[in-house]
């Protein structure tokens, strides 16, 4: 399957918050699983939440209906490069990472192949 260009799209990876158990919910249903214990990482296309990654087991759940293999392996990479980091220097990660590839031409291919 080729690269799925996000030339026009925004991926945010960010913390879930309390105030996302609607959209996590929602995201468990469409994937006919539930929702990951403990702290979780979001992917987020556009400002529509497509994927979820547990953080401590490594549990995911994704939307179906769209093509999220790159951003569950965009969220593995992110906790990944969050667990080398030493605790008392974590506090910056927690924030919120946004790729605008608008105009860029950039595939998630190529994002992800550094």
């Amino acid at each position: 399957m080729p690269p799925l260009s996000l030339s026009l799209s925004e991926i945010t990876i960010r913390p879930a918050y309390a105030d996302d158990d609607t959209a996590l919910t929602r995201l468990a249903t469409l994937d006919s699983a539930p929702v990951p214990d403990g702290p979780l990482l979001l992917a987020e296309v556009d400002g529509e939440l497509r994927a979820a990654l547990a953080t401590d087991t490594g549990s995911v759940i994704a939307d179906p209906f769209f093509r999220t293999i790159e951003l569950v392996s965009l969220l593995r990479k992110h906790a990944a490069v969050s667990r080398s980091i030493p605790r008392g220097r974590r506090a910056w990660f927690g924030m919120r990472t946004t790729l605008r590839l608008v105009g860029s031409g950039v595939t998630q291919q190529q994002l992800l192949s550094d």
